[in-house]
């Protein structure tokens, strides 16, 4: 089935579709490519502003300003009609929090724990208004990705000086309690009538790689394939040595995942949630 994605977020490569989706602001994006879908996810953004701003990247505010740009360009592309009848069949997918969760523990001095349920509640918050806006600009699919164990990124393990072989119990525990909270976010979007929404937990997945990596022909859980594995993120693996065979790690730098197991969560969380808001 052919539908329009539409990311916002911070990590659009998850589902294994990020190359087939130019990102909005691209300067080379060509109207037609516009009814296909693109992509607003900015790398380190997140629920909460200020995450933004410590990445220096777009916020999630930015992003859903710039799907009202996009609405805007579709309707002078195709109409305000099929415009409509495009976003409505289109599937919103939002994937953000890790960085969330990640630099509020580093910001109270580690003691993430205590201040974790105002911060929680604020995050979920934003996840509802956020949703209601852009319910408002014509979305009706909303595909919602909770965070995986942060506490066994190779980065968080780096930083908070748990080891390769231990995660950081306090952040697994932040990351399932958000996931509970989304989840009832989604339950609770799916009695309105015109919404289908769906929660892509993809944290048992990972959780399971992480232990039992063998399982999915893994061999490397606690760093990642570039540089040293267990600091460089995103730009800074550029000129480093890499592992020789990426498909045997779970991480391709300290944070992302690899297109390995990008497919595994794909082939076993992914597809049946997102055949549920098209059933």
């Amino acid at each position: 089935m052919a539908f329009t994605v539409l990311f916002l977020g911070c990590a659009a490569e998850r589902l294994g579709v990020a190359r087939s989706l130019p990102g909005f602001r691209e300067p080379r994006l060509r109207p037609r490519q516009l009814r296909r879908g693109v992509s607003f996810a900015s790398a380190g953004s997140g629920y909460d502003d200020a995450t933004a701003r410590i990445s220096n990247t777009l916020s999630f505010s930015n992003q859903v300003e710039d799907l009202w740009r996009y609405r805007r360009n579709l309707q002078r592309l195709v109409g305000p009609r099929r415009a409509g009848q495009l976003l409505r069949r289109a599937t919103f997918v939002i994937s953000a929090g890790t960085t969330d969760l990640f630099n509020h523990y580093l910001a109270t001095n580690r003691s993430g724990t205590e201040s974790w349920p105002p911060y929680e509640n604020l995050l979920i918050t934003r996840v509802a208004n956020y949703t209601q806006v852009m319910r408002a600009l014509g979305g009706r699919r909303f595909v919602f990705v909770g965070v995986p164990p942060v506490g066994c990124l190779p980065l968080v393990r780096t930083l908070l000086g748990t080891g390769a072989e231990t995660c950081h119990e306090n952040m697994n525990s932040m990351a399932t309690s958000f996931n509970r909270r989304l989840g009832e976010v989604v339950r609770f979007l799916r009695n309105q009538r015109d919404i289908r929404a769906t929660f892509i937990d993809v944290y048992p997945i990972v959780s399971m790689a992480t232990i039992d990596p063998k399982i999915f022909g893994l061999t490397e859980t606690s760093r990642g394939c570039c540089g040293t594995g267990v600091i460089e993120v995103g730009q800074t693996c550029r000129g480093r040595l890499t592992c020789t065979d990426p498909s045997k790690y779970m991480y391709w730098d300290a944070v992302h995942q690899t297109e390995r197991m990008n497919q595994i969560i794909t082939d076993y969380v992914i597809m049946n949630s997102i055949g549920e808001i098209y059933a």
